[in-house]
């Protein structure tokens, strides 16, 4: 079979196996499973000849060679052998469990999987197959899959943005199924030619992660696998933890990160009466300037330990981070005076996976201790004000956001021109002063002077029902929030 028809083979089970009730998330999870055997099978034998550590009862002929209800046991049984092995065959596969209850049907996969010669596939070919069904997925909203997906296209812009160098280290603290690594890798392959030391560099040394999510953690562990970064052997990339607990002492040169949406990090716990509660979760880091149960504030404040002394970061926030009193003022206070919080990209909604998000890019550089503020001037790119997205008919394209990088100036930003002016008040490019920022209430950072031309008239059928899902959204939030401060007040 050509190999641009392996991925439409693989997506075809997908559906197939959605009609007996696996889900697509609990295919492709199955499928890393028994990819991960297939590829060490192959690494083992000639040219290769490579002792990838899979224990003999538990190679690829073994499950090869088995059926019904005898395939479905052994199966079992290979997925517990291999959790309890080292490295990276223990991060995949540790709590890993068979969700394909039809023997017949993990046959049929298992025969899929087998048909081809995966070792011989190209890097690209292989990571273009996983990383389109890791999309497909995220797409489908019932599987929930989307809260680990950022659009693609904004990956990428951000990353035409930042331009990381060769040889720089590149970290993503909540990293999901490694969409900005992978987008960084293959930036630094397309501009830099490199010799077999910058490649092992490349592959070994560049980059670190975090993510807390097992099931997310190890799609991750297998996308960067399948890129080549990283190998069967040796310490992998990625580390399954909550970022935030404390800091890591690693400093990294870029920073390009999508934090999880949601507002509060909170905990579980079960009270006297044996009832599931949740509470918030602060951390009481000293590392950090406020202490806050925001975790987008968190997440903030992490990232600015984790950059080196010049280092660079280009992160996703929601709307709240740029305007809320409190923590958040304090937050944005100290990023104004101790880095260079030279840009903000104004998102519109109906770009993510999760329904009425508004959301921004922040990019700053860290900077050494001075005692003047470190921002003197920001500049704010409106794509949100009159700009209509949809997940299906107007997704979101790379295309989109080529005025913003050209305003950017990724060559020089020192030298940029605003599009707004006196005479052109729907300029999309405008600067603002350290002091004009400062001046404003709270510090706010949430700043849009383009007039909304939004009409539910204007629409059609799709975007309003898009409009109403935002809007329902916002009332939701606003409810939930009401209801607490209510019960704050009664007590």
């Amino acid at each position: 079979m050509a190999e641009s028809n392996v991925g439409q083979k693989i997506w075809s089970m997908a559906n197939a196996l959605r009609d007996d009730g696996i889900g697509k998330s609990d295919y492709l999870e199955q499928l890393t499973y028994l990819l991960f055997v297939k590829m060490a099978d192959e690494y083992s034998k000639p040219p290769y000849n490579r002792n990838i550590g899979i224990p003999a009862n538990c190679e690829w002929d073994t499950l090869k060679a088995k059926s019904g209800d005898e395939l479905f046991n052994h199966y079992e049984y290979v997925l517990k052998s291999l959790a309890g092995q080292t490295g990276t065959l223990q991060q995949i596969y540790t709590g890993a469990q068979n969700k394909i209850s039809n023997p017949a049907q993990l046959a049929k996969v298992i025969n899929m999987v087998d048909a081809e010669k995966w070792s011989s596939m190209s890097t690209d070919v292989k990571g273009d197959i996983y990383e389109d069904l890791l999309e497909k997925i995220a797409a489908d909203t019932k599987s929930g899959a989307g809260q680990y997906f950022t659009p693609r296209a904004l990956i990428n812009a951000m990353v035409r943005c930042v331009r990381p160098v060769l040889g720089g280290t590149i970290a993503d603290p909540c990293c999901g199924s490694g969409g900005f690594l992978l987008a960084v890798k293959a930036f630094l392959e397309k501009n830099y030619p490199m010799n077999a030391d910058e490649k092992k560099f490349l592959k070994f040394q560049t980059f670190k992660g975090w993510e807390i999510v097992q099931s997310t953690y190890r799609l991750c562990l297998m996308n960067l696998f399948l890129h080549n970064i990283s190998d069967f052997e040796g310490t992998p990339p990625i580390i399954r933890s909550d970022s935030l607990t404390s800091d890591p002492g690693d400093r990294f040169d870029y920073i390009l990160t999508n934090p999880p949406f949601g507002k509060k990090s909170s905990m579980t716990f079960t009270n006297e009466r044996g009832e599931q509660e949740q509470e918030d979760l602060i951390y009481n880091r000293q590392d950090f300037w406020a202490t806050t149960s925001n975790k987008q504030l968190n997440f903030v404040q992490h990232i600015h330990t984790l950059l080196k002394a010049t280092g660079t970061a280009a992160v996703v926030v929601p709307d709240n981070v740029l305007f809320e009193g409190g923590a958040g003022e304090t937050v944005r206070r100290k990023l104004l005076e101790t880095t260079d919080l030279h840009t903000i990209l104004r998102l519109p909604t109906g770009i993510f996976y999760a329904q009425g998000v508004k959301a921004n890019v922040i990019f700053f550089d860290n900077c050494v201790a001075a005692p003047a503020h470190q921002t003197k001037e920001v500049w704010i790119y409106d794509y949100r004000t009159n700009v209509k997205h949809t997940l299906k008919k107007n997704p979101l394209r790379e295309s989109d956001l080529d005025d913003f990088v050209t305003c950017f100036n990724p060559d020089n930003r020192h030298r940029r021109t605003e599009t707004y002016s006196a005479e052109n008040s729907d300029g999309r490019w405008r600067r603002f002063s350290y002091d004009e920022i400062i001046a404003r209430d709270k510090t706010s950072l949430d700043i849009t002077w383009l007039k909304s031309g939004d009409s539910p008239t204007d629409c059609t059928l799709g975007e309003l029902l898009d409009l109403i899902k935002e809007k329902s959204a916002a009332i939701v939030t606003a409810v939930s929030n009401l209801e607490k401060l209510i019960g704050e007040v009664d007590e």
